[in-house]
């Protein structure tokens, strides 16, 4: 059931209990977890905290503790699969789920004792009404039903936002607690659904309009202050940046050629594109000299007009969006990060190749967030621009090598094994990375124009030992996108119409793991079915 009053049906409930905190692997799941344990410290709840990669690690964790707690709280997990019948509770029991996952499982909606969604009700979640589904039920419950949605009308004009942080936030704010720490979660895990594009860029417009609210009932204040800032002051600012991943800790010309915008629109996999960044740069008059050293080292003067320089070369390159609103944030005298680069940080941390342990690169990443811990942060970052590169090339190798094949109802592309950097893609965010920037890149470097909208099918090699595939599919490269994704679906049908040894263990449905040698029975059967 969906809950209308964050406050009286979830936070005044679980206050005074021993809670079960289950968090996803995403950023913005870390992000909501940093302001609920914000919250749990101020009012002293008893909680524990477990990571959970899977639906497996999610099970097993219930299992492990359904003893000790009967509330438990999942974040970016639970919402799309029918969580009594996954997990077999006990009837006192109480789930309160807060996910980005679509679609909600409709067992999920209705079930009014043990399953809470801090989800916003919304017609966009196209959940069929009550009487369609149980029509065997007496006139007194369809009744209820229908009060259910009226009871949530006037929460639901007010709460606006999908990202579990926000959401998480919103009561913080509701309870006056807030503090500028969470509103800076709050900001990244917005940010990470539109950095990993699970939000629309209007989605996102919408939702930075609301923060700045918050921002500047946050931060007004501290102009007097600007001359006496302390060395652990913190101050967030609204600010238009450059679609640029990570340029101010690394060299302007390292960003560009790494970001998913530049590289798209400038088609930096060719000779050609790599001309045309030349004649973008010449055109903006900036020396090689200057764009090839660190930003921090670029020459002052040309670092205070850049944002302004680089916008006016970039409308003439047909970038004309290169401008994005953002959020930045200033800790102490000399550390300035936008939320962006907080979330490529966090994410790298989190698929760690080099420390292969789930719940340590959990913790790093979740550590990360915190402004006492910046070299975290900035080790982050330094993982993030290897993860950037990798992509990069893989996507110009995935292109010149003709490595992308129309399958008919949808584009496929398989990454062998010995591919360089084929480790990283054996995880979910850098993976899904790579499936957007390539798909966004073949779009625009193909001329047939029925490939421009297709989809995409994505396999890389998983765990050798237990020779499985990671695959991924994903929707069309279009302006109009909605970001619904068919995938999870039509795998399944695939897998068990073929009998293909798969395993659904994400909560993000369109990701599955294969066998490798099922993979050629598994494909025909998906172009049959999307045919």
């Amino acid at each position: 059931m969906f809950v209308s009053d964050l406050r009286k049906e979830f936070y005044d409930v679980i206050v005074n209990q021993r809670v079960l905190l289950l968090v996803a692997s995403d950023v913005d799941a870390l992000c909501a977890c940093k302001i609920l344990q914000a919250l749990f410290q101020c009012d002293h709840v008893q909680y524990t905290l477990v990571p959970v990669a899977g639906w497996q690690d999610l099970e097993t964790a219930f299992l492990e503790h359904k003893e000790q707690f009967k509330y438990l709280v999942l974040i970016n997990c639970g919402a799309n699969l029918d969580l009594l019948e996954t997990l077999q509770p006990d009837e006192d029991t109480v789930f309160y789920v807060c996910d980005t996952h679509r679609p909600i499982d409709v067992i999920n909606v209705y079930n009014d004792t043990q399953v809470k969604l801090l989800i916003k009700q919304d017609d966009d979640l196209g959940v069929p009404a009550y009487d369609d589904l149980f029509r065997d039920e007496d006139d007194e419950n369809s009744e209820d039903s229908g009060n259910e949605s009226e009871g949530s009308e006037p929460s639901g004009k007010r709460r606006r936002f999908d990202e579990s942080a926000m959401v998480i936030f919103e009561l913080a704010w509701i309870m006056s607690k807030d503090s500028n720490d969470m509103l800076w979660w709050a900001i990244v895990g917005l940010t990470d659904q539109w950095v990993h594009d699970k939000i629309t860029h209007m989605k996102y417009v919408t939702d930075v309009g609301t923060v700045q609210r918050h921002v500047s009932r946050h931060n007004h204040r501290n102009e007097d202050e600007e001359n006496t800032l302390s060395i652990d002051c913190m101050r967030i600012a609204f600010d238009y940046d450059l679609r640029l991943a990570l340029y101010q800790h690394w060299s302007l010309y390292e960003s560009m050629c790494n970001s998913s915008y530049t590289y798209a629109n400038l088609k930096l996999w060719s000779m050609q594109g790599l001309k045309r960044l030349q004649e973008f740069l010449a055109d903006m008059g900036l020396p090689l000299k200057e764009v090839r050293q660190k930003f921090n080292s670029m020459d002052i003067s040309l670092k205070e007009n850049l944002r302004e320089m680089i916008e006016e070369s970039a409308n003439k390159f047909g970038m004309k969006d290169i401008r994005v609103q953002t959020f930045s944030v200033h800790f102490g005298f000399k550390n300035k990060f936008l939320a962006s680069d907080v979330v490529y940080s966090a994410a790298s941390l989190l698929e760690n190749i080099e420390k292969d342990d789930g719940n340590e690169n959990f913790i790093e990443a979740l550590d990360s967030l915190s402004r006492s811990n910046l070299n975290k942060l900035q080790q982050g970052l330094e993982l993030a621009k290897q993860q950037l590169r990798a992509i990069h090339q893989t996507v110009a190798s995935c292109i010149c090598t003709n490595l992308i094949i129309s399958q008919g109802p949808f584009l496929y592309c398989y990454l062998q094994e010995g591919t360089p950097d084929v480790k990283l893609y054996s995880k979910p965010i850098c993976m899904k990375l790579l499936c957007k920037h390539l798909l966004k890149c073949f779009a625009r470097s193909t001329r047939n124009k029925r490939c421009k909208v297709l989809p995409l099918v994505m396999a890389a090699p998983m765990d050798l030992e237990k020779g499985t595939v990671i695959v991924i599919g994903i929707p069309p490269e279009t302006e109009s996108s909605d970001k619904k994704n068919f995938f999870g679906k039509a795998f399944e049908k695939a897998a068990e119409s073929t009998s293909s040894r798969t395993l659904h263990d994400h909560f993000d449905t369109s990701i599955i793991e294969l066998k490798t040698e099922d993979r050629s029975k598994f494909l025909d059967a998906l172009i049959s079915l999307l045919s």
